[in-house]
C-alpha cells in the first residue's frame, strides 16, 4: 500500500486533510465577511455624503436668511429711534390730524365743481 506525503516527508492522514478543508472553509468565510462589510461602509459613506450636501446647502440657505432678518431688524431698529423724535411727532401730526404750528399757515388747495 503506497503512502502519500506532504512535501515535508510527513504523512498525509485523513485528518490533516479535513483540517487543511476547514482552513480553506474558515479564510473563504472571513473573506466573505470582509468583502461584505466593506460594501456596507462604502455604501453608508455614500449615503452620508449625501446628506452633508443637503445640510450645507440648508445652512447656507438659513445663513442668507439670517443676513436677511438682520438687515430687517437693524431697520427697524432706526425706525423706531426714527418714531421717537420730535420730527415724527410733527409730521404725523400734520398728516394725520391736520394740525398745524402757532405761526404756520394752512393753505388748501379750491375744489372745481
Amino acid at each position: 500500500m503506497a503512502q502519500k506525503h506532504d512535501r515535508n516527508g510527513k504523512r498525509k492522514t485523513k485528518m490533516n486533510s479535513n483540517a487543511n478543508w476547514g482552513n480553506r472553509l474558515a479564510l473563504i468565510g472571513i473573506t466573505v465577511v470582509v468583502f461584505s462589510l466593506s460594501v456596507v461602509v462604502h455604501f453608508g459613506k455614500a449615503s452620508l455624503e449625501e446628506k452633508d450636501l443637503e445640510y450645507r446647502a440648508k445652512e447656507q440657505n438659513l445663513e442668507k436668511v439670517l443676513a436677511e432678518e438682520e438687515a430687517r431688524a437693524a431697520q427697524l431698529e432706526e425706525y423706531r429711534i426714527y418714531v421717537q423724535t420730535k420730527q415724527y411727532v410733527e409730521k404725523v401730526a400734520k398728516e394725520k390730524l391736520g394740525l398745524v404750528k402757532k405761526d404756520e399757515i394752512l393753505l388748501k388747495p379750491k375744489e372745481n365743481k
